[in-house]
């Protein structure tokens, strides 16, 4: 047997990208290599730079494919190609990190080789930095909810969100969830589009309580919890066309509302979504067109807290916020004495 390349070069787009150890397996249920992940990401680049591109990405790195241990990487490496675009981000402790933008297949090609298997965007463009242009409504199942439950809450959250001016695209999480994203205009900081996001899980709890939860508490959770988390500063989510560390390769995907209905989440992998792109496009080729604005939610949220519903628990990392509830579950909590 022939021993395996160490290293080849694509052309991609007019440049050339170099991939080492091609024939490593990053997915060895699936037999999928890394050299087989860098040219996914060529062929669905129009819809992976659709959710991703001109966004500063976290770089979560999985070197020795799904069986390994994987890690976050803020920083862009040092030794990269000078076409691989970087943004400084800023983060409260004063310090900064210079993230990848992808705006181009290379670069996406160039993020795998790197064992980047997932693409990790903020919610903001790098020209703005401070006011995402997206909403990020992620459904997250407990354990033992089935695929049809977490349907019907995905299209709750559509209804809530037509009903306050704003369109929602549903895409498989490629794991167990749903997500649905909205393109708003980037008139609001983090805070506010996270209020706002929790102001539309409150009211699909309403809707549907025996469904969904908007419990942030694991111990208080049940059915499908919506995330309004997901939108604070520094959260980000598997975009779309990313692959998931699953064995079987599974590829978080965009969706019609209608395919949502009667889709098979396992059925969207590394080896089947490319030529599914080739056939009948990007079901979210428009998302860039429907562009809504939050003040009819923001408004949900301010009759929300009139009538006692102030703000909800950050993640533990987060300062701690005015109006917040305690940081910890009702049960842990210790009795004042008396």
């Amino acid at each position: 047997m022939a021993p395996a390349s160490r290293s080849t070069v694509l052309p991609v787009g007019g440049r050339e990208v170099a991939v080492s150890n091609p024939d490593k397996l990053l997915f060895p249920e699936a037999r999928l290599t890394k050299l087989d992940l860098v040219t996914y990401y060529v062929a669905v680049a129009e819809g992976a730079l659709r959710g991703a591109g001109g966004r500063p990405c976290v770089l979560k790195r999985y070197p020795d494919g799904v069986g390994g241990e994987s890690f976050f990487q803020k920083r862009a490496p040092a030794n990269r190609p000078e076409w691989v675009e970087v943004s400084t981000i800023h983060f409260p402790s004063g310090r900064t990190a210079e993230e990848v933008v992808p705006r181009e297949a290379a670069t996406l090609a160039w993020m795998a080789n790197l064992g980047c298997l997932e693409l990790h965007p903020h919610p903001v463009r790098a020209g703005d930095l401070e006011h995402p242009d997206e909403l990020r409504v992620d459904l997250d199942p407990v354990p033992g909810v089935e695929w049809p439950q977490i349907r019907e809450v995905a299209e709750v959250a559509r209804d809530v969100l037509q009903e306050h001016g704003l369109v929602g695209w549903p895409k498989t999480s490629g794991s167990r969830g749903v997500h649905v994203l909205v393109r708003i205009e980037p008139r609001w900081g983090f805070d506010p589009v996270r209020r706002a996001a929790l102001a539309l899980a409150r009211e699909v709890e309403r809707r549907v309580p025996a469904l969904a939860t908007s419990a942030w508490w694991k111990e208080q959770r049940h059915g499908v919890f919506v995330d309004y988390n997901q939108n604070a500063k520094d959260r980000t989510v598997a975009s779309a066309y990313s692959v998931r560390p699953r064995p079987d390769a599974r590829v978080s995907t965009p969706v019609t509302w209608d395919e949502l209905r009667a889709c098979d989440p396992a059925d969207f992998t590394l080896k089947t979504v490319p030529a599914r792109l080739e056939e009948i496009g990007d079901p979210h080729a428009g998302i860039d067109e429907a562009v809504g604005s939050l003040d009819a939610l923001l408004e949900l949220s301010a009759r929300q807290e009139s009538e006692g519903q102030g703000d909800a628990p950050w993640p533990p990392h987060y300062r701690k916020q005015a109006g917040e509830p305690p940081r910890a579950p009702s049960s842990t909590r210790k009795a004042k004495p008396k």
